[in-house]
């Protein structure tokens, strides 16, 4: 049972806003590019496949991330006491967790077509090479936004297995987004990533953070309107746009107080929730009134 606690701690399944964050994108584009006139069975056996996936690799994620950052992790308050910066999992066992659960995602990858498994092999060196950006760039979090929100364009090509312009536009705002999200985030860490070293946009912009969440937060809006324009959604999709204006700049970023690390902690949080209006309002948006 110790094991299997130290398994579930190093995975962070307790901690699933990880791996929802990596789901949402995947359902967006899934739901972008599905026919609802056709067999829901098909819709549904995916978005199981995506979150499958999602818990899979951002498991696997987790592990790679705590190898790399395993000095680093035992210099963090937060951090110090993870399975392997404690030395309760070794380096060994913790490469073996994640080569076995990259195999698992590999079973539920092969269940979609040659183009979409192609690309989502080819986004394996951003997903593992991720935890090294903070070592040479201040732009660590918009790395995770490519990789993180990349699942967007898997779920269009699982269904159309084309690649085409609707989705990128999606990605873009999805990855700016992200962004945002996990600046708030790293303001959690920050006094100790300055004494240690690694860099971050909680560290580039900290002089001025709501005027750079405020951007990033921007362009998220403007991408999702102009992905319902291009796809000639319902004006309730706009009503969507509205709800998340306010969830985006009167919730989290008016809320926002960078000295306040359990503020920060419950407003990234809440991005689980923007995932899932998201999803609803494009659904919605597909049908005609």
């Amino acid at each position: 049972m110790n094991q299997i606690n130290l398994f579930i701690d190093l995975i962070r399944l307790k901690k699933p806003i990880g791996f929802m964050l990596l789901f949402w994108p995947c359902s967006w584009g899934l739901t972008l590019a599905y026919d609802f006139t056709k067999n829901l069975d098909v819709y549904f056996f995916y978005l199981i496949l995506f979150f499958l996936g999602s818990i899979l690799m951002r498991s696997a994620g987790c592990i790679i991330n705590d190898i790399i950052d395993k000095e680093f992790d035992k210099k963090v308050f937060r951090t110090k006491n993870r399975p392997i910066a404690s030395g309760k999992i070794s380096i060994f066992l913790g490469s073996l967790y994640s080569l076995i659960l990259c195999l698992i995602a590999l079973i539920v990858l092969i269940n979609f077509n040659h183009l979409t498994i192609i690309l989502a092999l080819c986004s394996m060196p951003l997903a593992f090479t991720y935890p090294m950006m903070k070592r040479f760039t201040y732009w660590p979090q918009l790395y995770l936004g490519i990789t993180f929100n990349y699942g967007l364009i898997l779920g269009w090509t699982s269904v159309v297995n084309e690649i085409s312009l609707s989705p990128f536009i999606l990605y873009f705002g999805a990855i700016f987004w992200t962004l945002g999200y996990d600046t708030i985030y790293g303001y959690q860490d920050i006094t100790d990533d300055e004494i240690i070293g690694v860099k971050s946009t909680s560290i580039k912009f900290k002089d001025n953070p709501k005027k750079f969440i405020l951007t990033c937060y921007s362009l998220t809006i403007l991408s999702y309107l102009l992905t319902g324009f291009i796809m000639n959604y319902n004006y309730i999709y706009y009503i969507g746009g509205l709800i998340i204006f306010y969830h985006l700049f009167f919730y989290q970023l008016k809320a926002f107080n960078s000295k306040d690390v359990s503020k920060c902690l419950k407003i990234f949080k809440s991005n689980n929730s923007f995932g899932f209006i998201v999803l609803i309002f494009i659904l919605i948006g597909k049908f005609s009134l």
